[in-house]
């Protein structure tokens, strides 16, 4: 019988993560998830960096491996689908990773080997949080001596308990994502297509037989607050001479049931905790899919959460501090764009998007192939992962 209490908020990547370690070292855990069941699905995700030794401490390698979504590469491609620019650096942590997997199948593939005595309440949420236990919606009272707050960039969670000192920095890019039917024309490569005022369309194969496809583009409008006939309608307007495949996917996510619409807001938070309540995961720094390493960074966080305590087990403040010295270093450099990205990723106008594709060309050429490859350079470091958790 544990003695040690932890409740996770949170059943996606990183609330899983925490509780598999948690779990695993000795800890009595309970998730409590929003949402009334566990959402499979979403787009493509990849382990990358120290994440990957992570991973193969969870013995779940293979496992994901199995679930790959069978994209082969990536390639630039013009109004006609004739490839501009292929990305030469491939390899286990090329733009199309070894392990690119969909975010539901990597969270499932942790969810399927949770220790026993993890305890997933689903349709549920918090309500209050005091020293040594929570209550929720749903009437439930929960001791805990830890509170890990996993909920996603969004989280309302941490905007209660943590207030003004959430910093959210939109980035004036909107993407829409969702599954469409697979025609014989997709192939086995991500196929990504720019265009004039800051509009992007990506096609992207997975393992269902279907084809994730993305509408990317600069605004300020706040399309994601907006329901789905209405922001429909906008991209419509928005994407009507986009070219390409831009009609093809309008007319398919007009009917998609798991279209999401993403306004990329970046996370940082001074501190990731305030008593014995922790952020994780996109709570505490959401990096979007600008930045990429979202679901690397929310993987190896469960594992030094857990570490930090099995080291420091009785002591709090301590094994906060050691998790907090731990990921930040990872975090601020997924975090880190420079102003230029945006503007060179989004170009507004012909000449603009001309000069992209000169650019693309250039950089995807072999002789600069070492500097490219740095774009993908997610949650590296040399450091040691600290001690396995140990019960």
């Amino acid at each position: 019988m544990t003695d040690r209490r932890a409740v996770i908020l949170g059943a996606s990547i990183a609330g899983l993560s925490a509780a598999y370690w948690l779990g695993s070292s000795g800890w009595d855990v309970t998730v409590i998830e929003r949402a009334p069941s566990f959402r499979d699905g979403g787009q493509n995700v990849d382990v990358r960096g120290v994440a990957k030794d992570v991973l193969e401490r969870m013995g779940l390698t293979e496992a994901v491996r199995a679930q790959n979504t069978t994209e082969t590469g990536t390639v630039m491609v013009d109004d006609s689908g004739d490839v501009v620019a292929e990305l030469p650096f491939g390899g286990e942590d090329g733009a199309t990773a070894e392990l690119e997997v969909l975010r539901g199948d990597l969270a499932r593939a942790i969810l399927d080997v949770l220790p026993d005595g993890v305890e997933l309440v689903f349709d549920d949420r918090i309500e209050e949080v005091h020293d040594d236990e929570v209550v929720t919606a749903g009437g439930h009272r929960l001791a805990a001596d830890l509170v890990v707050i996993a909920e996603g960039v969004r989280s309302r969670t941490r905007d209660l308990l943590f207030g003004d000192e959430v910093e959210k920095r939109p980035l004036g890019v909107t993407m829409v994502f969702g599954t469409i039917p697979r025609v014989p024309g997709d192939d086995d490569r991500w196929r990504w297509f720019t265009t004039t005022e800051g509009r992007q369309v990506h096609l992207r194969p997975d393992n269902r037989g279907t084809t994730r496809g993305i509408l990317a583009f600069t605004d300020d409008d706040g399309l994601a607050g907006l329901d789905h006939a209405e922001a429909m309608s906008l991209l419509r307007e928005r994407y009507a001479d986009a070219g390409w495949e831009a009609p093809r996917l309008l007319d398919e996510l007009a009917t998609s049931d798991d279209v999401y619409v993403d306004d990329l807001t970046q996370v940082r938070v001074e501190t990731w905790h305030r008593g014995n309540v922790v952020l994780t995961g996109d709570a505490a720094w959401c990096v979007t899919p600008m930045g990429g390493g979202g679901a690397s960074l929310a993987l190896t966080s469960g594992y030094v959460l857990a570490s930090a305590f099995s080291q420091h087990r009785d002591d709090t403040a301590a094994a906060i501090a050691a998790y907090e010295g731990w990921m930040r270093p990872l975090v601020e450099d997924a975090q880190t764009m420079p102003r230029w990205v945006i503007p060179f990723a989004y170009p507004q106008s012909k000449v603009g998007v001309a000069a992209r594709r000169v650019a693309d060309k250039v950089l995807t050429a072999k002789i600069f192939e070492p500097v490219a490859a740095k774009i993908t350079d997610i949650a590296e470091t040399e450091r040691e992962l600290p001690p396995v958790p140990t019960a």
